[in-house]
């Protein structure tokens, strides 16, 4: 029996919750991705295959401090607010098989903040 790391029990779990959830022109999925360094985040149309919005802790974070907590709301908070730029309001958060707390709650939280409805 081979054993599965933890990157790939996380990849089984996102392809099970994307059997699920879809995103549509009028609800399009924000899904999350979060390295050890880093967190992504990218609002995506599933039915043309296009990211209409996308902000990453990489690019967008204006974090001085080593937080990731902070630095992944920061991302929350952009991610919306060019969202809303383009006329988003809701959406289908995809939390990429990752469990709701920390980094992924804070974005989430932060993305609320900034406008948006899921």
């Amino acid at each position: 029996m081979s054993k599965d790391t933890r990157a790939s029990t996380r990849k089984m779990k996102h392809t099970r919750v994307r059997k699920k959830i879809q995103g549509t022109p009028e609800r399009p999925r924000l899904t999350v991705f979060r390295s050890l360094k880093y967190i992504y985040a990218q609002v995506i149309d599933d039915k043309s295959g296009h990211t209409l919005v996308s902000a990453s802790s990489l690019v967008n974070s204006t974090a001085k401090s080593k937080d990731s907590v902070l630095a992944a709301k920061e991302v929350g908070l952009t991610l919306g607010s060019l969202a809303k730029e383009k006329n988003i309001q809701k959406v289908v958060f995809d939390r990429g098989g990752y469990i709701y707390h920390g980094r992924i709650k804070a974005l989430a939280e932060g993305a609320r903040e900034a406008g948006l409805e899921f």
